[in-house]
């Protein structure tokens, strides 16, 4: 039985691995690019649904550092679809009040991408609504491996002393520095695995997997995997 929506806990953060617009485009015998179109409209939608259920941080996994041995005509297809994202994304932010950060090797994305970037982060850092991350040309040993180097250069440099690393050094030089990490993840298309997402982030978070394709993946399909993330006692690596 569901439980009455006014009585269940919200996540404060919710990360999604977006996945099934392929098979979806499949399913319906259309172009995987049509279904990958379809994905992005989804993403519009579950933006403004996770702002009206009352979760403040939204972080979707767009594109992967792995993604990139896609079929070339695949990736140049995402590539513009992207280029086309960001350039609508500063007026609907705006609108909607909506900040929005990317996290990721930005440095391994064409020079117009990283301006649009620049730009829509610029724009919407003053928003106080819905705290949007996109993760793109992202993944997390990659994330790791630069915070490590950047640790190490502060340690050679002398600004902190090796002795006193710790955990909170080492969130701070992650891509999410100022975003709190996921309360709930949900991934789509059955999958049931991380796939090289939010690996340090993650490490407390709640997990649910749903075999609805992205594209579908709308408020009803949201509202049960905060139905079920409210049936999850978190511990926290305590005893309650």
């Amino acid at each position: 039985m569901s439980r009455d929506k006014t009585t269940l806990s919200i996540p404060n953060h919710v990360a999604i691995i977006l996945d099934g617009n392929g098979r979806w485009a499949k399913k319906k015998l259309l172009p995987r690019n049509l279904g990958h179109k379809a994905g992005a409209k989804a993403v519009e939608d579950i933006c403004e649904d996770a702002w009206n259920l009352g979760i403040k941080y939204l972080t979707v996994y767009a594109f992967s550092t792995e993604n990139w041995k896609r079929p070339e005509d695949e990736v140049n297809a995402l590539m513009k679809l992207l280029r086309n994202y960001l350039k609508d994304c500063i007026e609907r932010s705006n609108k909607n009040n909506m900040r929005v950060r990317v996290i990721g090797e930005k440095s391994g994305l064409s020079h117009d991408i990283r301006d649009s970037i620049e730009e829509l982060e610029k724009v919407t850092e003053k928003n106080t609504g819905l705290n949007f991350t996109i993760a793109i040309n992202y993944g997390s040993r990659d994330e790791i491996t630069r915070a490590v180097r950047l640790i190490a250069r502060r340690a050679a440099s002398g600004e902190i002393n090796p002795d006193t690393i710790d955990m909170d050094i080492i969130s701070e030089s992650l891509d999410t520095k100022g975003i709190p990490d996921p309360d709930l993840l949900i991934r789509t298309s059955g999958e049931e695995r991380l796939s090289n997402f939010l690996l340090w982030q993650l490490a407390y978070t709640e997990f649910y997997f749903t075999d609805v394709l992205w594209p579908d993946f709308d408020k009803r399909e949201l509202e049960k995997a905060i139905e079920k993330y409210n049936g999850r006692e978190r511990r926290f690596g305590g005893v309650k």
